[in-house]
């Protein structure tokens, strides 16, 4: 059974910086694209960054220049560097693995079970 887990999340004032982590977990034997995503109350679910396994990048126009996504292939793992944090990059932040495979049945998406992110002086 495959499981994303994140880590990082937390309480952080205007300017400041924050580091998510994510591991996926299970029988994987590939995965296309790994990144983040963000919901704020009331908001729908946005894309914040992604990386295939290609190396390629893909950030939100809101967050370029601030965040840096980062992968590891091999362990499966995406992290998330946050720097200049703005109030309005408050939300829940999801880690997700897009067309992941098992070696077995369809890809699939998956999706971890979120950490906050809270900008506020």
């Amino acid at each position: 059974q495959v499981q994303l887990v994140e880590s990082g999340g937390g309480l952080v004032q205007p300017g400041g910086s924050l580091r998510l982590s994510c591991a996926a977990s299970g029988t994987i034997v590939s995965i296309y694209a790994m990144g983040w995503y963000r919901q704020a109350a009331g908001k729908q679910r946005e894309l914040v960054a992604t990386m295939y396994s290609g190396g390629s990048t893909n950030y939100a126009d809101s967050v370029k220049g601030r965040f840096t996504i980062s992968r590891d292939n091999a362990k499966n793992t995406v992290s998330l560097q946050m720097n200049s944090l703005k109030p309005e990059d408050t939300a829940v932040y999801y880690c997700n693995a897009d067309r992941l495979s098992t070696g077995w049945g369809p890809r699939r998406n998956y999706w971890g079970q979120g950490t906050q992110v809270t900008v506020s002086s």
